[in-house]
């Protein structure tokens, strides 16, 4: 098999966006697959997802400017900063640990296999509930044997839990969600409301960025739109990361993907916090949401709403299976869908077993992250010339679709592993309100404005709800 092409994977994605053509001719990619053990383009992934991000801020920074500026990404470096939290250290030591003791693959009744996420402690208590047993893995075997894999999968859905059967390429493919998901590209840029153009604020005389000036509202969680919002913050933006004391949250994610933002707490059940988010909103540039389909749309922040109290606002939507087809509302994580979408039989056959074999990374956690960022500042371009409110929709069932369509690695699987000792040279100590953290370094070198983190990470609700003067922006 032919390896896949970064710099066509690159032009293909790019064209997705209507950003200008030109801004590929300053693009430098370096490396060659494979870099992880996996049979799927993981790193041509990494690369052309990252690399759109900072050609995006580029194509920003020359609507501002006048002037281009180069962007070099290396396939080693980026499959790195993909696998970020796994390579998380807190004072010289390891990170919080990331999973629940009972996640993962189960063997079913039937012979076919599910996973759970029970990473939450209430999508955890509901399966322990829904199978009738305690929380250890020899009972979560017992009583999962009980059950066929599509019918547990959909009892867990109908209970609000997040579980996934697993299928194999040819399964997914008749399934009405993969047909509803076949004509999207990956990311989705749809102009919702008029507005006039906004330009975007004149740069700071000094240490100006692509993204000085601009605000971002941040409502995510867990990998990919936390991602979004800290690539965001890579090229100057203002992200405001808001959350609410009574809502979970996992501990390594929080750190690793905090770097450059701040973190306020608001609860949009209280009329006093509703009030200052309608504030917050009305001083905006981008809001970025990853929560279940709906649930900002409830509470009187979806993107019809946005738009009327913020005309020329770019809301930017995660979701796991996409905004069409029967599972439109579905929950999911991208172990979740690796599982649904075919991935994990697909790497399990190509390593002649028949046990889930998951991909080497978060793979469409990461990448989605990316274009979530890609689209919100491909909107903000056209926000600049159009005018127009914009709604941008990635889903990690639509990031699943592309990364399968880059096509396979042969010998793909006999890659080594990437270790912490061998990135070291990637890797930054900086500190932080956690204490002192290992991290790799942003992946993308810009060559006028390289791409930093000037806020440390902060624990949750650190800062104010409040925007910085534009002026102060990073």
């Amino acid at each position: 098999m032919p390896s896949p092409d970064p710099a066509a994977t690159l032009a293909a994605l790019w064209r997705v966006t209507g950003l200008p053509e030109a801004a590929l001719a300053q693009a430098r990619l370096s490396g060659a697959e494979p870099v992880l053990p996996s049979s799927f383009a993981v790193g041509t992934a990494a690369q052309a997802s990252l690399a759109a991000s900072a050609l995006a801020a580029a194509a920003l920074w020359q609507q501002r400017t006048g002037r281009w500026q180069q962007v070099a990404v290396d396939m080693r470096h980026a499959i790195a900063e993909f696998r970020s939290e796994r390579y998380l250290r807190v004072d010289g030591g390891p990170a919080p640990e990331l999973w629940d003791k009972i996640a993962g693959a189960y063997r079913c009744g039937d012979g076919r296999w599910v996973r759970l996420h029970t990473n939450f402690l209430h999508h955890r208590d509901g399966v322990l509930r829904l199978l009738g047993c305690a929380n250890q893995k020899d009972e979560v075997q017992a009583a999962l044997g009980k059950w066929d894999a599509e019918a547990f999968e959909t009892a867990a859905s109908d209970a609000g839990l997040v579980v996934a059967a697993m299928r194999s390429f040819d399964e997914w493919d008749r399934h009405p969600q993969a047909a509803a998901l076949r004509e999207l590209p990956p990311v989705v840029i749809e102009r919702i409301g008029d507005a006039p153009p906004m330009p975007l604020p004149d740069l700071p005389a000094q240490d100006a960025r692509p993204l000085s000036g601009v605000r971002v509202l941040e409502f995510t969680r867990i990998i990919a739109g936390p991602v979004a919002g800290r690539t965001l913050a890579a090229h100057g933006a203002d992200v405001l990361l808001v959350t609410a004391p009574h809502l979970p949250s996992i501990a390594p994610l929080v750190i690793d993907t905090g770097r450059g933002k701040r973190s306020c707490q608001l609860d949009l059940r209280d009329a006093d916090d509703k009030h200052t988010l309608h504030k917050l909103l009305h001083g905006a540039d981008v809001f970025l949401q990853g929560y279940r389909p709906g649930g900002l749309a409830a509470l009187g922040f979806g993107p019809e709403a946005a738009a009327r109290a913020r005309p020329g606002i770019v809301y930017v939507s995660l979701s796991a299976y996409g905004h069409v087809g029967p599972w439109a509302g579905k929950r999911g994580f991208d172990s979740l869908v690796q599982t649904a979408t075919g991935f994990n039989d697909a790497e399990a056959r190509a390593a002649g077993s028949d046990a889930p074999r998951p991909l080497p990374a978060q793979v469409l956690d990461h990448a989605a992250g990316y274009l979530l960022a890609v689209g919100a500042m491909a909107a903000l371009h056209r926000r600049a010339t159009e005018g127009g409110s914009w709604h941008v929709r990635v889903s990690l069932a639509q990031t699943a679709q592309w990364l399968r369509g880059l096509g396979r690695i042969e010998e793909g699987l006999q890659a080594p592993d990437q270790r912490i000792d061998d990135i070291s040279d990637l890797l930054e100590a900086v500190p932080s309100g956690f204490g002192m953290l290992t991290t790799v370094r942003h992946a993308a070198q810009l060559s006028e404005t390289p791409a930093r983190w000037e806020q440390p990470s902060v624990p949750l609700g650190s800062d104010a709800a409040e925007w910085l003067p534009r002026g102060g922006a990073r």
